[in-house]
């Protein structure tokens, strides 16, 4: 059984939506915790080993290392090499058991890429059996000028294959698209590790008017991949126009051009002191010693941070919890 919930489509509309129980459970299931954390630890033990050899190396050239020392240094050495060899297997066997549960792990994501499909064709077939009502209710007049317009119309909607748009995504997102099995992967002390470097500022929302359309059947893959074409898009089009006044325009003037700088002076800031010193390691970062007084202009985002203002009036960033209220 799934569970349903409630969220809000493009146009702001409350839907629901359904999640397939199990699917997450066997999402974990394809790359357990156990296999980052044997890679992890096979990784570390290499950089000890490299960094005990360096250091057994060094001390036969250093006069001041006494047989006692070198001896300690030479074990140092015999005891990483052991830990190397002691997580090698073990990320082995990790990866050995995985690959051991792959069968019965595409079987469960079978079966839930299956019942996913079978709610997806419900709601293909739904879509069809409404946009041909929607034509017959249209269709009022029967008059002959118009008898070519709702064939066209009638013969796009008919082309569309709920079976063929299902093959075409089981083929590029289901169990039929290109597999990526973890495999083992050799230390390499010469590749740079990326850190994720933290977001200061918050994101602006983003909102555009739709002010003229056409093409109302091939305005949803436009959005998309153009490179995949559904059984919708691979028809005769059907072309409508029209155009939005500004009364039903959703983004006002302001709103449209980025609404309210969010560096402009705020007369209501709240005066904070800092409890220890920060060194601002960016330019748009404060810099304060513990007691410094300063001014709050903003709530703490989801990264720590709060925008403030200096008395000698620098604006900036600093860490929310390196201040408190006076």
């Amino acid at each position: 059984m799934g569970e349903q919930a409630v969220s809000p489509d493009r146009a702001g509309t409350a839907v629901p939506t359904r999640s397939v129980s199990g699917g997450s459970r066997l999402c974990r299931a394809g790359r357990p915790p156990q296999l980052e954390a044997a890679k992890k630890a096979y990784h570390l033990a290499c950089k000890e080993e490299k960094l005990a050899v360096t250091r057994e190396m060094n001390s036969k050239t250093e006069q001041s290392v006494t047989p006692e020392q070198q001896k300690k240094l030479q074990d140092k050495v015999d005891k990483c090499k052991q830990d190397v060899q002691k997580t090698q297997e073990k990320y082995e066997k990790v990866l050995d058991e995985v690959g051991k549960t792959t069968p019965q792990y595409m079987e469960g994501m079978e079966q839930v890429f299956e019942q996913c499909q079978q709610f997806e064709e419900k709601r293909l077939v739904f879509l069809k059996e409404v946009l041909l009502d929607i034509k017959r209710h249209l269709n009022l007049a029967e008059n002959s000028s118009y008898v070519h317009v709702y064939r066209e119309l009638e013969q796009v909607i008919r082309g569309a294959d709920a079976q063929d748009d299902l093959r075409w995504f089981r083929s590029t997102s289901g169990p039929g698209m290109p597999m990526n099995w973890p495999q083992f992967e050799e230390w390499n002390p010469d590749l740079p590790h990326a850190t994720a470097k933290k977001e200061k500022q918050p994101k602006k929302a983003e909102g555009v008017a739709l002010t003229n359309a056409t093409g109302v059947l091939e305005s949803t893959s436009q959005a998309g991949d153009r490179g995949s074409v559904s059984s919708y898009d691979r028809g005769q089009p059907y072309v409508t126009e029209w155009s939005d006044d500004e009364s039903g325009n959703t983004f006002g003037g302001n709103e449209a051009n980025g609404g309210a700088n969010p560096f402009e002076d705020d007369a209501k800031g709240v005066r904070v002191r800092a409890l220890y010193d920060y060194d601002g390691q960016e330019q748009d970062e404060l810099s304060f010693k513990a007691g410094d007084e300063l001014t709050k202009l903003g709530e703490e985002d989801e990264q720590g941070w709060c925008r403030g203002r200096l008395d000698s009036g620098q604006f900036g960033l600093y860490p929310a919890n390196y201040v408190e209220a006076i």
